[in-house]
């Protein structure tokens, strides 16, 4: 059997079209922020409520986005065990199973939207926007789950490459859609403010589920022909994807709980805190870069059961990822100030951005170390050990830090202290799991 390729050339091969795929969703949701935070008239009240809308979608993009990565993995895994020829009835029914998880998601949220939000702390006109905002939006969420699945096969075959192309694509077309149709286009399009960035969002997402559907079927031998018997790797789909539902919620309910108590603070806390919500995504989604090509190769070597290698890869991920996660900071730090302008002009959100911004540069490297083993155990498999990190970080070091902060009056700066303890607690779990399990297992 050959032995799986882990030379830096290789990882960066993964790693950079990863990293420009992998920000294409919170592409759209900050290049909404940013467009609709700079309307001449309610901009804060717009970008207030694409931050609560952007964070409840992010929540259920990635509960049940995760099945991308539990896709990866079995497909990985067999293809470094040298059983592919067994998986083909797989993909077809992994994709079903994520549309199918989709649409009772959207249907058992759509006609309570209102309460949601409320829910969230918005009122008067935030709840106005935030309602019409979503309401369009959330067709998109299907296709989002769509173009992931293909993601997670792409992913598995250990290619990022087309992923990229249907996610730059998809983000470009977003960007222009934005200004045309927030903004309008004199004597063609009339502003249609909120409501056309979320008509931007879902036009980006329907195209990308197109090209992911003409690229799956184009460039590999994967057939979305549903066949039956089920594949007996569905079971192990399903129980990865439990595994993976039940951590993703405890983590967007420590996201969800973030904006719920910035946006009880006020309007321009709630405005603040989607800056610096939206900037701390994009680099998350960047750091996953790194993550997404340990997890690939990492899924292979299991399969090939060469730890020594497994121990080299991981080793090699995270101090480029570090190195990643050092950079991005130095960039905040000399962005400081326009990064906020970018997403708003107001006098006071600006001044409580630059009051805080300093904790999501501090949280980076906590990210780094967090989301790159993150990926990797993801990868090995390991979505029980996951979901018990992701609960023990909520209710142990997020919620608590979260409350005290609130108690002792800290704003939006212990919102965020929250959040730092939260990323930190998951890495240094997922640090000691791998030092005890699978580096005694590298020769």
């Amino acid at each position: 059997m050959t032995t799986t390729n882990i030379s830096f050339k290789r990882i960066q091969q993964l790693a950079i079209p990863a990293i420009i795929a992998g920000i294409a969703e919170p592409v759209l949701s900050s290049t909404d922020a940013a467009v609709v935070g700079n309307i001449a008239e309610f901009g804060t009240e717009s970008l207030a409520a694409v931050g609560i809308v952007g964070t409840f979608l992010s929540a259920l993009i990635w509960i049940l986005g995760q099945t991308r990565s539990a896709i990866s993995a079995i497909i990985s895994q067999n293809l470094g065990a040298g059983t592919m020829g067994d998986l083909k009835s797989f993909p077809a029914q992994a994709i079903f199973f994520n549309i199918t998880l989709s649409v009772l998601v959207l249907g058992g949220t759509y006609f309570f939207v209102e309460e949601i939000f409320t829910l969230l702390n918005a009122e008067g006109l935030i709840l106005e926007y935030s309602i019409d905002y979503y309401n369009i939006r959330v067709w998109g969420f299907p296709l989002t789950l769509f173009t992931f699945a293909i993601f997670g096969i792409f992913r598995g075959l250990q290619t990022t490459f087309w992923p990229m192309i249907i996610a730059a694509i998809g983000a470009g077309l977003n960007i222009g859609l934005d200004f045309a149709l927030v903004y309008g286009i004199e004597g063609y399009i009339n502003p249609m403010g909120v409501v056309g960035a979320a008509w931007a969002s879902l036009a980006a997402q329907i195209v990308m589920a197109l090209l992911s559907l003409i690229l799956v079927l184009k460039k590999t031998n994967v057939s979305l022909r549903i066949t039956f018997p089920l594949h007996p790797e569905i079971r192990r789909l399903v129980s990865m994807s439990l595994n993976l539902f039940l951590r993703s919620l405890a983590l967007n309910a420590a996201l969800i709980l973030s904006t719920r108590e910035a946006a009880a603070l006020g309007k321009e806390y709630i405005a603040a805190h989607t800056i610096a919500f939206n900037i701390w995504i994009f680099t998350a989604f960047f750091l996953d870069g790194y993550g997404a090509a340990g997890n690939i190769l990492g899924g292979r070597l299991l399969g090939e059961r060469n730890f020594n290698s497994l121990w080299k890869l991981t080793k090699k991920v995270s101090l480029y990822n570090i190195g990643v996660a050092t950079l991005l900071a130095l960039i905040g730090l000399l962005l400081y100030q326009p990064l906020g302008l970018l997403f708003n002009k107001n006098p006071e959100v600006l001044s409580l951005f630059y009051g805080m911004f300093f904790m999501v540069l501090i949280c980076l490297p906590f990210n780094a170390i967090a989301f790159t083993l993150d990926s990797i155990f993801k990868g090995l498999g390991e979505m029980g050990f996951l979901r018990n990190v992701l609960l023990s970080a909520t209710i142990f070091g997020f919620v608590p830090v979260l409350y005290f902060s609130k108690y002792q009056g800290w704003g939006l700066i212990g919102i965020w202290l929250a959040l730092v303890v939260w990323v930190a607690w998951r890495g240094m779990a997922l640090v000691i799991k791998y030092y005890k399990k699978y580096l005694p297992l590298a020769s």
